[in-house]
């Protein structure tokens, strides 16, 4: 029988699973409450497909639940076949055009809802100053906060104005680094005068916007915390992004099984910590076990007096009000008709031109070089799924 505080912890999950169908593993952390999916390459077939597993998850789970997926464009971009080809984001950034890239957002939203999501793990709101970043490159819109900032934020406009609910990603920032934090954790050594300048001014904005959600980076920012990442630092979370920014919006984690958490600190100490520190929802993309012991990670902290059943309780309402605004039935296959639309086309050609003309007024001697260059760049940027 599970109890009220399981079904509470159990709804701060969001977690991966294994197929293109619903596996018995799937069904039991539903049955316990997690309260989102998400979605890899490895449960992608034909976009039909994805419609019917979407519809079949949120007809096992019956309640409200929230579909998600890493839909960003060039590398990481879950939906393929049958779905719009999306560029880089460098690529949306080179035509420095924030129209084109709230159009963007608008199609990656429509396209998405016809198969049944309801969140978007995008935009990137990272500042790639750092040419030797294994894991960011062309994900981001480029190389200045500015830049960074008008683009992501009509990204971001966009999938809401589309009905998805976007999530920001990497707070406070991992576009400086080089490491990759799915391997390893990485450490940013500047001076809080130089993040607020640049890496946290995107986020800055971003909060003043209302996005729906922002994704933690598993990332050490010495300045701020010298002793935890990101995630598990109330510094950061609570004291830079709650109460400097204001933000009352959703903050989950990126993927608690990557290297960066798990050789570091483990699944049980990670969820904890992070309570404290200020994260609302937790990804654990991979493992059903290792869910399993998250949730009760925080079941047993909270009996055992270790945290206070009120973090749970805020958690778990911002939680509610991303699904209460966002959270829909997954639609009917007429909906497949928006997918690769005449119209979606046009707008990715449209990038796609705007990029040549801008690096031909730039003065570049050979514009289709340098488009295969972003194209390549595009390529870059780990794909976890």
């Amino acid at each position: 029988m599970t109890t009220e505080l399981e079904r509470q912890a159990a709804s701060l999950f969001t977690v991966g699973f294994h197929g293109k169908s619903v596996p018995e593993e799937l069904r039991r952390l539903l049955a316990r409450g997690v309260g989102g999916v998400i979605f890899f390459k490895r449960n992608v077939g034909t976009a039909a497909e994805v419609l019917e597993l979407t519809r079949d998850i949120k007809r096992v789970a019956a309640r409200p639940l929230l579909l998600a997926v890493d839909q960003e464009g060039g590398q990481v971009a879950r939906l393929r076949a049958g779905f719009t080809e999306l560029p880089p984001m460098r690529a949306v950034g080179a035509t420095g055009s924030a129209a084109l890239a709230r159009h963007l957002g608008q199609l990656i939203g429509r396209e998405l809802r016809a198969v049944g999501f309801d969140m978007n793990y995008a935009p990137v709101l990272d500042v790639d100053t750092n040419p030797q970043n294994p894991v960011i490159a062309a994900r981001a819109f480029g190389r200045t906060p500015e830049l960074v900032t008008e683009l992501g934020l009509a990204l971001a406009a966009g999938l809401q104005e589309a009905g998805v609910a976007a999530c920001g990603k990497h707070f406070p920032g991992h576009g400086d680094t080089s490491q990759d934090s799915h391997l390893e954790l990485p450490i940013v050594p500047h001076s809080l005068e130089r993040l607020e300048r640049v890496e946290l001014a995107p986020f800055r904005a971003a909060a003043a916007a209302g996005i729906a959600a922002f994704m933690t980076a598993h990332v050490v920012f010495q300045a701020v915390d010298a002793l935890h990442p990101a995630t598990m630092s109330r510094a950061v979370l609570t004291g830079i992004l709650r109460e400097k920014f204001g933000y009352d919006g959703l903050v989950v984690t990126d993927d608690v099984e990557m290297k960066a958490i798990a050789d570091n600190y483990g699944v049980e100490e990670a969820v904890r910590l992070g309570l404290e520190a200020g994260v609302d929802h937790f990804l654990c993309c991979h493992t059903a076990e290792l869910a399993h012991r998250a949730i009760d990670a925080i079941v047993n902290a909270v009996e055992t007096g270790k945290l206070d059943r009120g973090r749970l309780d805020s958690a778990a309402r911002r939680f509610r009000a991303v699904c209460a605004r966002y959270e829909q039935p997954v639609g009917s296959a007429a909906g497949l008709a928006t997918l690769r639309s005449p119209e979606h086309l046009q707008l990715v050609a449209r990038i796609l031109t705007g990029v040549e003309a801008s690096v031909a007024h730039a003065g570049a001697a050979d514009p289709t070089e340098v488009m295969e260059h972003v194209r390549e760049q595009g390529r870059s940027g780990r794909d976890a799924g």
